[in-house]
C-alpha cells in the first residue's frame, strides 16, 4: 500500500509503498482510509518537537481521519500514539476510539473539521466550567482552529464571542461565523472590547497572548469577575512572559487543553456529539483536499493556508 513515511525530522514525508498492517489486538480493525487531516498536531508529530514525541523513527503521520471498515461502515476514528499513522492507503484502528458515522457523510468535513474543533468543544467542556451566557474571546481567531472556535462556543451557549487576531482580511469575516465582533490585536479597540470577557481560547500564546492579557485584566471594570485563561496553542512562540500581577491584581486562572491535561476517555466521550454536529454541517468547515501521491506539496502548502488540508488516496 502507499503511506506517507518520515525517515528523518529534518524533511517533510514522501510517499512510499510500506506493508499494509495486519490486526493484532482484540479490539484492532483495519480500515480503508478516505480521509486524514494535517493538522499542526501532525505536522509537529513529524518534525518530533511535539511534546509527546518518543524519536521513534521511520513514522506515518496522521491522528485521526474516516475509514470504511470491511463490513462498508464509515468511522471517524483518533489514533493511540503509534508509528503507524493516517496517511495511508489502510491504517489499524482500535474500534473503542473510534466514532460510527452515518451513511452519506462528507468524510472531508470530518477529516478537515473534528481535530481544530475538537480543541474549543474540549477546552470548554472538560477543562472549565463553562457558563451559558458566558463571554468567550478567541484569541487567534483568523486560522482554521480559531475560525471553528467561535462557532463551537456559540454552539454551545456562548452570549457573547469576540474573535481577535492579525490579519485584517481574515477578521473581515468572522462576524458571518457567529462573531459579535472581530478586533485587531494590540489596539486600543481590542482593550476595550475584550476587556471583560469571561473565557479566553488562546490558540497564540508568546509575546502576542502575554500583551492581550494585560490589555484585557488593566481594562476590566471588575477585576474580582472570573477569568478563565485556556491555553491551546503556540503559534506565537512557546513560552510567554506572563507579569506576576497579571496574577495578582485579578481572578485569573490559567489552564491548559491537550493531550495530557484532559483524559483519553474525557475526550473519548465527546466525540460522538461533536462528530454528529459536523456530520450535520453545524459547523462550516474550510477544507482543502490534495491526493496522498501529493504530500511532499501538502507539507509545503500547509504553512501558507488557513484553510484545514486533506489527505485522500
Amino acid at each position: 500500500m502507499k503511506a506517507a513515511v518520515i525517515r528523518s525530522f529534518d524533511s517533510p514525508p514522501r510517499c512510499e509503498d510500506v506493508p499494509i498492517p495486519e490486526p493484532a489486538g482484540a479490539h484492532e480493525v483495519l480500515v480503508d482510509v478516505l480521509a486524514a487531516g494535517l493538522h499542526p498536531r501532525v505536522r509537529s508529530q513529524a518534525d518530533g518537537s511535539h511534546y509527546t514525541s518518543t524519536g521513534a523513527l521511520p513514522l506515518v503521520p496522521g491522528i485521526d481521519g474516516v475509514g470504511r471498515d470491511a463490513d462498508g461502515a464509515l468511522h471517524y476514528f483518533l489514533l493511540p500514539d503509534t508509528t503507524m499513522g493516517t496517511m495511508a492507503d489502510h491504517t489499524l484502528i482500535d474500534i473503542r476510539r473510534s466514532v460510527p458515522l452515518p451513511a452519506g457523510t462528507d468524510p472531508i468535513a470530518v477529516a478537515a473539521g473534528i481535530n481544530p474543533a475538537m480543541s474549543a468543544w474540549i477546552a470548554l467542556r472538560r477543562r472549565i466550567e463553562f457558563v451559558e451566557g458566558a463571554a468567550v474571546l478567541v484569541l487567534g481567531a483568523t486560522g482554521s482552529a480559531g475560525r471553528l472556535a467561535i462557532q463551537v462556543a456559540r454552539h454551545l451557549g456562548a452570549g457573547r464571542v469576540v474573535a481577535a487576531g492579525r490579519d485584517p482580511d481574515r477578521l473581515a469575516g468572522l462576524t458571518d461565523l457567529g462573531a459579535d465582533v472581530a478586533v485587531p490585536l494590540g489596539t486600543e479597540a481590542f482593550g476595550k472590547t475584550a476587556a471583560d470577557v469571561d473565557v479566553v481560547l488562546d490558540y497564540l500564546w508568546g509575546d502576542s497572548a502575554a500583551a492581550a492579557m494585560v490589555s484585557i485584566i488593566t481594562g476590566r471594570r471588575d477585576r474580582g469577575r472570573a477569568l478563565h485563561w485556556v491555553q491551546i496553542g503556540s503559534v506565537a512562540g512557546p513560552t510567554a512572559p506572563i507579569p506576576s500581577a497579571a496574577l495578582r491584581a485579578s481572578r485569573l486562572t490559567i489552564v491548559g487543553s491537550g493531550q495530557g491535561s484532559v483524559s483519553t476517555g474525557d475526550i473519548l466521550a465527546e466525540l460522538p456529539a461533536l462528530a454528529h454536529a459536523i456530520s450535520a454541517g453545524t459547523f462550516g468547515v474550510d477544507a482543502e483536499v490534495m491526493e496522498l501521491a501529493d504530500v511532499e506539496r501538502a507539507w509545503a502548502q500547509a504553512g501558507r493556508t488557513s484553510r484545514r488540508i486533506v489527505l485522500v488516496p
